[in-house]
């Protein structure tokens, strides 16, 4: 197995687990998107594009296509929790659904940036 593959398919899990773990949180996914600003449109959207993502890139279809849109999604979600940071802002990170209900703070930037590195080895592996 190549390190883009590996990579791909870690990220691809994690698309997977969040997508789905929102999607099973039920009414608790938008009220805690809606704590940390997560635009209206995307409230319903997210999930469903994660899902997505998560499935294309586990069966790395039409590769380097789909972990691009998934490092721009990485590179929003990042951008935005930077900003609630740097508010002052510590709602709980919704990026998990119900599974990360602990409040906002530097360990998901960790998180993000080892995600946004393995999405980068997809691309170029």
């Amino acid at each position: 197995m190549t390190l883009g593959l590996a990579a791909s398919i870690i990220v691809g899990v994690a698309f997977l687990v969040a997508g789905g773990a929102k999607v099973a949180a039920g009414p608790a996914w938008p009220q805690q998107a809606r704590a940390l600003g997560t635009p209206r449109l995307a409230i319903v959207a997210v999930p469903w594009i994660e899902i997505a993502l998560g499935a294309l890139l586990c069966a790395r279809v039409a590769p380097p296509v789909p972990a691009l849109f998934a490092l721009a999604l990485l590179v929003a979600f990042t951008s935005l929790l930077v900003t609630r940071l740097l508010q002052g802002q510590r709602p709980p990170c919704a990026c998990f659904g119900s599974w990360s209900a602990r409040p906002l703070g530097w360990r998901h930037l960790a998180r993000n940036a080892a995600l946004i590195a393995l999405t980068l080895l997809g691309v170029i592996g």
